[in-house]
């Protein structure tokens, strides 16, 4: 009885085992067709975007020159369609620029070495000076820690993190940037906060998506790509990038970084999923 209550037993394990080898093969096969499409997938947003910049340089350029050349001859109306033709394809133009860069930070291999986080802000805040011009702007430039990371990404992370923080606070009297490091869980978190116009939480699930915005545009510029690029950046270091926000009471992005090496096929079929419920 005993010795047949052990082979039932080893009978079951054996085939839990086979079972379970069975899954991890289909798991394998999913992810590689997944990894492959997505590849497929960026290489066509690449080429699209990329076919795209002649024609709209063409369409702003004889509309600016009929408006030179010919525009004592209009009249109001034909002016202003004239400028809207311009404004789109000079917005277009700025759509497909970001575009490409998505597509090509899911091309790029990481280039990491130590890097300490904090001496990539000085520059990239004197850079942005000209957005902030002849406003009060505080910045308040905590320590952060030294990171294995892609240095030249990690700079657009900031850039587009820095820039949303000047953009979304321009109509504060008095803005106040923030920029430091927490610790969760035992895990390294770096985060930027603002105190400008915020967002609801209930559309914080859209906030990394392509082309998804939560304010109008004719209330704040931009193409919706930004975001979405620095989640990109983030995964491709191991990370996750997340926000806390309140209407009116601005905004805090945080950030971890992780191990590259463990997160390749996790971002492969993340990105995977967003681009192809975005093409849907």
């Amino acid at each position: 009885m005993t010795g047949h209550r052990i082979h039932s037993e080893s009978g079951r394990r054996n085939l839990a085992e086979q079972n379970l080898k069975h899954s991890n093969e289909r798991l394998e096969r999913r992810t590689a067709e997944l990894s492959e499409a997505n590849i497929e997938l960026e290489s066509f947003a690449y080429s699209v975007a990329h076919d795209l910049r002649a024609p709209l340089r063409h369409i702003a350029g004889y509309s600016n020159a009929l408006l030179q050349d010919c525009g004592s001859q209009f009249d109001a109306e034909a002016l202003r369609r004239l400028g809207k033709i311009e404004a789109g394809a000079g917005n277009m133009g700025r759509l497909v620029d970001d575009l490409l860069s998505l597509s090509k930070v899911g091309q790029q291999k990481l280039s990491t070495q130590n890097t300490p986080l904090g001496s990539l802000l000085p520059r990239l805040i004197e850079d942005l000076a000209p957005e902030y011009s002849g406003r009060d702007v505080t910045w308040r430039i905590g320590d952060l820690f030294t990171a294995e990371c892609d240095p030249g990404l990690m700079q657009q992370v900031f850039v587009n993190l820095l820039s949303n923080a000047v953009k979304y606070t321009r109509n504060r009297e008095h803005a106040v940037i923030e920029v430091g490091q927490a610790s969760e869980n035992g895990e390294r978190v770096v985060f930027v906060r603002d105190n400008g116009v915020g967002f609801d939480m209930k559309y914080a699930g859209k906030l990394f998506g392509v082309f998804e915005r939560l304010h109008k545009a004719r209330d704040f510029e931009g193409t919706g790509v930004g975001l979405a690029i620095v989640q990109r950046i983030i995964r491709k270091h191991g990370g996750r990038i997340w926000a806390q926000a309140e209407l009116d009471q601005g905004a805090t992005f945080f950030f971890t970084l992780g191990s590259s090496e463990n997160n390749n096929r996790e971002e492969s079929m993340a990105s995977m999923v967003e681009e192809g419920a975005h093409v849907a």
